[in-house]
């Protein structure tokens, strides 16, 4: 493997680290109502457990409110059980065979513990994009004793791979203080 090839990974592996980022900020709840909140909610569906957005449409009815259109008449009741039982501290109301889901309004601690929790997924990103950097690094100096790559290259390429690395986790920074300002926002 060349030294282009484990950059060109590096950079794909770091994206996709930001992704999953961004995709678990938006289960985070912030004051707005956002149908992604309800992605982690799995329904009983003749006996297996399927997510809740294989089984139901979901929209917003306004800022605060997502409403969840059961495909089936049978599954309302236990999409409403579904989404009680979860760890969102949502209460959802039945009205004929919509279900309405309203967002509670946040407290100041409870925002505070929000931006802790953004603060920790943050950090965390953070140390899987380093743990990439440490292995491009590794796969470089394993060029170098290979013989492959001189060390003119291990340095230049180490330069590049720190360029990279501190461009992902300043993106990384920028997404937690986005989230942190939105979670505050009353």
């Amino acid at each position: 493997m060349a030294i282009d090839e484990i950059k060109k990974n590096l950079e794909t592996k770091m994206d996709h680290s930001i992704s999953a980022f961004k995709n678990n900020l938006t289960k985070i709840r912030t004051g707005r109502a956002n149908p992604a909140l309800l992605d982690t909610v799995h329904v009983d569906y003749y006996g297996s457990l399927v997510p809740l957005s294989q089984v139901a449409n979901l929209s917003l009815l306004d800022a605060r409110t997502i409403s969840v259109q059961p495909w089936e008449k049978g599954m309302g009741a236990k999409i409403e059980k579904a989404i009680r039982e979860s760890d969102l501290g949502l209460n959802p109301s039945s009205m004929g065979d919509l279900i309405r889901v309203p967002m509670p309004i946040m407290t100041e601690e409870r925002r505070r513990e929000l931006t802790k929790l953004v603060r920790g997924e943050g950090e965390n990103a953070k140390i899987a994009i380093r743990s990439l950097r440490r292995d491009a690094n590794d796969a470089v100096k394993k060029l170098v004793k290979d013989k492959a790559a001189s060390e003119d290259d291990q340095k230049r390429s180490e330069a590049e791979i720190q360029k990279l690395t501190d461009r992902h986790i300043a993106d990384v920074d920028r997404l937690v203080v986005a989230k942190e300002a939105d979670i505050m926002a009353v």
